[in-house]
């Protein structure tokens, strides 16, 4: 890996927001306003990228924009198979997806944590699995979130008292 490389992965890794999207943007990928990206796993085609606008990509992510062809090499002189990942506007891609090629997301859905995205998910969706397929619209899980909802101040220690009586009763 050469220096650049290894700048670019501790931008990503350690930078605050601003230089994240930045340093992603320097590398092809497209993004739009006012996204949080937490993941590094862009692949080598990074340009092979888009992300819309109020976009929340979460840890550990895996973008691959090409299919297995090195059991296929001996036979062709060049064989590749790339394809695009598209995610649209005001998505939330949970903890370690892996999001495989000409894949397109949303616009306003969620892909559920450590989910394989094979295939385009609609618009207004909750998707999870492996692969992953739609399990509710996002209707139905803004009702599920109004209904669990826990009321916390945005002080950390203030939140993390009112969290822990709520789901350990008071005195532990």
């Amino acid at each position: 890996m050469g220096l650049k490389r290894i700048v670019q992965k501790l931008k990503l890794r350690y930078g605050p927001r601003e230089t994240v999207v930045r340093t992603l943007r320097e590398m092809g990928v497209r993004i739009g306003e006012r996204c949080r990206i937490y993941t590094t796993n862009f692949g080598p085609e990074p340009w092979l990228v888009r992300i819309g606008d109020h976009v929340c990509i979460s840890n550990d992510v895996t973008f691959v924009c090409h299919n297995l062809t090195w059991p296929l090499q001996d036979r062709y002189e060049s064989l590749t198979a790339f394809g695009k990942i598209e995610i649209k506007d005001n998505c939330q891609i949970g903890v370690n997806v892996t999001i495989l090629p000409n894949v397109t997301i949303g616009p306003n859905s969620a892909v559920g944590a450590g989910s394989v995205v094979t295939k385009d998910v609609p618009p207004d969706v909750v998707a999870a699995g492996n692969p992953a397929r739609v399990i509710c619209t996002m209707d139905e899980y803004e009702r599920k979130c109004a209904e669990r909802h826990i009321d916390i101040p945005t002080d950390r220690d203030a939140a993390r008292k009112i969290l822990e009586k709520h789901f350990w009763g008071p005195g532990e």
